[in-house]
């Protein structure tokens, strides 16, 4: 503000003046324009305009300048074409009247220099006289207060030169009374003549102004109120009406004008308490105040309306001579200087801030003030004008976005400020509800602050989202358009950083957490459309991603603004983050994906049951040894992992593991389908025969069963190799690879069992061994399994065939004791028979060798203990295996088998060791030794 502070040369006044005349147009229009602005200072029930307050306001100017206590009125004759300086006297005579003091600037002015206002603008037009060429060659001499004021009242120097003559004939008849003790406007009347004129119309247009004067200060708007029925207010009245339809006789003995006089003077001389001689005329509100309004106006310079001239000092000390007639004092001095700040800055185009600084500081004045009158006519006018000033600050800081921007924002820190003190006055000294309150429960400063912060943001938000429906409506022609929200995030996150860069700095001076307030309501709005959004949503789209992705980022911008405004706060930001509940933005992807999946494991799902039904597989059509519905599932999978990692979504990782335990539960569903129909090895293996020695002749059956069995749980054995599928995904999966595993043994399992006991089972179960065993021995089981091992080996894959031809000589193994150890009553063997019986297995094993192309030796090495420990029995004589039966059943069940042998239960496991092994091997021995023994201890027959 100092900079715009222009200091005066010294010793000579800014403003000059020549003999010329001083006349500017009367006609002059003013520039000043408030069209939105009503002054609150009171509306006046007469027809009194502006130019008629100004012209009444100049006329109580002028007549107490030119009077001062104890001295009659003196007028200094003039002409309005004549030298003014032939009419000045000099400022250092003693006797020279106040109104003709010269007017000086050595410096600048104390007022401007107290509420940083600028000069008049060195680019503006001079001030009248002030030009150097004004005087066209003649001596330049200051100008008086009075010539400053009629210039700056815009009156002409004829109409100034009407009023000093009226004022010298009402002296002259009012010898020693002082200028508030009559009635200014009805001398004035007693004094002019239309001669005064230059016209008859002149004469009649100021007579009815002075009327509508007469009658706004006794009748509409008097100091002191009047009754109703006052006759002399009645006859008054019909005067004054009379007087606007037909101008009245004005001589000092008209009958009317001593009627006018008598009801006037009567009017005017009624006390108000005060015991004084002042005549009530103008000082009743709003009268007083519109007048001296005007007064005020004439401190801004004619040329430069925004800035004050520079002899506002000794301007100011003349005007407020005008406060006795016009009832003022310095409270109301205050408020309607601060209207006026106020309206000058309103009314010349919002740009001079200095103004509005000025109106706020002396608001500060008005707020000592209203705490200490209870005056009911000045806290009216009070709650007028800072309601008014408040109303119009606030219609521009409610939506302060559409008013504003870096380029104009110290203008927004002054309306703040002024709207602040103006709220706080408001509120703390006038609101009773306040004062029922304890003042320190609210913050009136902070509150309107947020008020404006969360109204102004909420507008801004609906701007914004109604430009960004326009963008989408203008794009939905071009290739992805952007949805809505997803625009109106990104607008909305640079919103935030606008408002905390531009006008968060500005609000924190009132209220500490400015920028959190902002973006909490930001929040708010974006997250109620959010919700809305949220709600809507069926599915996963591209749409709905790209939402939710902006949503998510706006949050984390917003709340690391709030975070970092709230570092100094007592609560460390926590109540503004309380405002923010999450958007869960991220949630809500998650769930969209996790129902994402759920279809897609569903469809699988419904797939694998689907297919599985239809499948009919022959592996010989089939090259590559797969079954088509592995191959398809796994393409499904392969797609689905594709389309997984497509998504536009930030927690592939943290979602992954709900995609593949889902994928995970559809293969292992899948295998356990695939192995379901394919039955076990416990399918094909024949119910072991309980011990006995029946006659020969009797054989066991069982195959009708087992055949329904196979054709209840066997639907194609061969229909579902998974192996070559598990590996690829063990180690992203936890129960596929054991269920695949699981899945492939038990299907290689029964495979082998179903060829060596279902497919075998007329060479093998009931071939071998049959009678006599040196007739029936393992020749046909080894050619047709030969055959079946070349079929395997042509049809299966390679990563499964090793398995299945291990697990085809485990069958064969397990086959071959089963004969030996339980292969009923037709079979019986003699020591005899052991070395046909180790020929034959080794050949079994010379099989799977193939001669060193086969089976490795230490695997075939590594299934054979259990047979190669066995059949060493075959070859042990009768005694010692009875021996070795009662040592390892008396080991087993303790002294109880003392006195009577036990009958072994069957495992199933077979050992050399183990007493049903002993046993079974005595039942089947083919001599006399064994038969004693076993009819002896446990009563079975003697003959086989």
């Amino acid at each position: 503000m100092a900079s715009l502070f222009r200091d005066l040369s010294l010793g000579h006044s800014k403003r000059e003046s020549t003999p010329s005349p001083l006349q500017p147009p009367p006609t002059m229009p003013s520039k000043l324009t408030a069209s939105d602005l009503e002054s609150p200072l009171g509306q006046l029930s007469s027809q009194l305009t502006d130019s008629d307050l100004r012209a009444t306001a100049y006329e109580i100017f002028v007549a107490v300048s030119r009077t001062s206590a104890g001295k009659p009125l003196t007028y200094i004759s003039s002409s309005s074409n004549s030298d003014l300086s032939t009419h000045h006297h000099s400022p250092n005579s003693p006797n020279s009247p106040a109104l003709q003091r010269s007017l000086t600037s050595a410096a600048a002015s104390k007022m401007k220099k107290a509420f940083g206002l600028k000069s008049p603008g060195s680019g503006s037009k001079k001030s009248p006289g002030s030009g150097p060429g004004s005087g066209q060659g003649k001596s330049k001499r200051p100008l008086t207060v009075g010539e400053l004021m009629r210039s700056q009242m815009r009156v002409s120097e004829s109409i100034d030169s009407r009023i000093r003559r009226a004022l010298v004939r009402v002296a002259a008849g009012q010898v020693g009374r002082r200028i508030e003790s009559v009635v200014l406007p009805l001398e004035l009347l007693q004094q002019l003549k239309h001669s005064d004129f230059a016209d008859l119309q002149e004469y009649e247009t100021w007579q009815k102004r002075t009327m509508k004067v007469l009658e706004a200060g006794l009748l509409m708007h008097p100091r002191v109120p009047l009754e109703k029925s006052n006759p002399t207010s009645q006859r008054l009245r019909q005067i004054i009406n009379g007087a606007l339809d037909r101008p009245i006789e004005t001589g000092k003995n008209n009958e009317s004008m001593q009627v006018l006089r008598s009801a006037v003077t009567s009017l005017a001389n009624r006390s108000d308490g005060s015991f004084s001689e002042i005549c009530h005329w103008a000082d009743g509100i709003p009268l007083n105040l519109r007048l001296y309004e005007m007064l005020l106006e004439a401190c801004f310079d004619v040329n430069d309306e925004t800035s004050m001239i520079e002899e506002v000092d000794e301007l100011m000390e003349h005007i407020k001579k005008t406060w006795t007639i016009l009832g003022m004092n310095q409270m109301l001095h205050n408020l309607c200087f601060t209207w006026v700040l106020f309206h000058r800055f309103v009314a010349t185009g919002q740009v001079e801030t200095d103004l509005l600084d000025a109106a706020d500081g002396q608001l500060a004045e008005v707020a000592k003030d209203a705490k200490t009158t209870k005056d009911p006519q000045y806290a009216k006018v009070l709650s007028s004008t800072l309601s008014s000033i408040l109303g119009w600050a606030e219609k521009r800081l409610l939506a302060y976005h559409d008013t504003f921007e870096s380029g104009n924002i110290e203008t927004m820190q002054s309306i703040v400020s002024l709207g602040v003190s103006a709220a706080k006055i408001l509120v703390e000294d006038i609101s009773n509800e306040y004062r029922r309150k304890r003042k320190g429960e609210v913050d009136v400063a902070r509150s309107r602050i947020d008020t404006y912060i969360r109204s102004s943001l909420r507008t801004v938000f609906a701007q914004r989202m109604e430009k960004a429906d326009s963008s989408r409506r203008a794009s939905k022609n071009q290739p992805n358009p952007l949805p809505v929200l997803a625009i109106l995030a990104k607008d909305v996150g640079e919103l935030a950083l606008n408002e905390k860069r531009v006008f968060s700095p500005i609000l924190k001076r009132w209220h500490p957490l400015a920028a959190g307030v902002a973006v909490a309501t930001l929040h708010a709005c974006y997250g109620n459309e959010l919700k809305q959004f949220i709600s809507g949503i069926m599915e996963l789209t591209p749409d709905a991603v790209q939402v939710l992705r902006a949503a998510d980022k706006l949050e984390k911008d917003l709340v690391q603004i709030a975070v970092e405004d709230s570092v100094d706060s007592d609560d460390g930001g926590k109540a503004i983050i309380r405002e923010m509940p999450p958007y869960e933005a991220e949630a809500a992807i998650a769930n969209l994906v996790k129902a994402w999946i759920k279809a897609r494991l569903d469809r699988l799902k419904e797939w694998v049951d689907r297919n599985l039904q239809q499948e009919v597989w022959n592996p010989q059509a089939n090259q590559e040894g797969f079954a088509p519905s592995a191959v398809e599932v796994l393409r499904i999978i392969d797609e689905t992992l594709d389309a997984y990692f497509q998504l536009p979504i930030p927690m592939h990782p943290a979602l992954l593991p709900d995609l593949m335990s889902g994928l995970d539960r559809c293969l292992q569903y899948y295998a356990s389908k695939a192995k379901s129909g394919c039955g076990s090895r416990n399918t094909y293996v024949p119910t072991m025969p309980a011990l006995t020695r029946c006659t020969t002749g009797s054989k066991f059956q069982e195959l009708d069963v087992l055949e329904k069995r196979i054709i209840t749980h066997l639907r194609n054995s061969e229909s579902a190799h998974t192996e070559d599928f598990s590996n690829g995904l063990a180690k992203k999966f936890e129960l596929t690879p054991s269920a695949c595993v699981e899945g492939v043994q038990q299907l290689s399992e029964a495979l082998a069992y179903k060829i060596v006991f279902h497919d075998l089972s007329h060479v093998l179960w009931d071939g071998l061994y049959v009678g006599e065993p040196s007739s029936s021995r393992i020749e046909p089981f080894l050619r047709e399994l030969e055959r079946n091992l070349i079929i395997i080996s042509d049809t299966m894959h390679e990563r499964v065939r090793t398995r299945v031809v291990t697990d085809l000589m485990r069958a064969s193994f397990d086959g071959f004791l089963l004969v030996l150890l339980a292969g009923g009553p037709s079979r019986a063997f003699t020591r005899q028979d052991s070395e046909i019986i180790e020929d034959d297995f080794k050949s079994i094993k010379d099989l799977f060798l193939a001669n060193g192309d086969g089976l490795p030796a230490e695997l075939i090495d590594k299934f054979s203990v259990t047979v190669r420990g066995i059949l060493p029995l075959y070859r042990t004589d009768t005694e010692s295996l009875i021996d070795r039966f009662r040592r390892v059943t008396l080991e087993a069940y303790g002294s109880s088998a003392r006195s009577r042998l036990p009958l072994p239960p069957t495992s199933g496991e077979w050992n050399p060791t183990e007493p049903n092994t002993l046993l079974r091997v005595l039942c089947y021995r083919n001599d006399e030794a064994a038969t004693k023994f076993l009819k002896k201890t446990y009563n079975l027959p003697k003959k086989l």
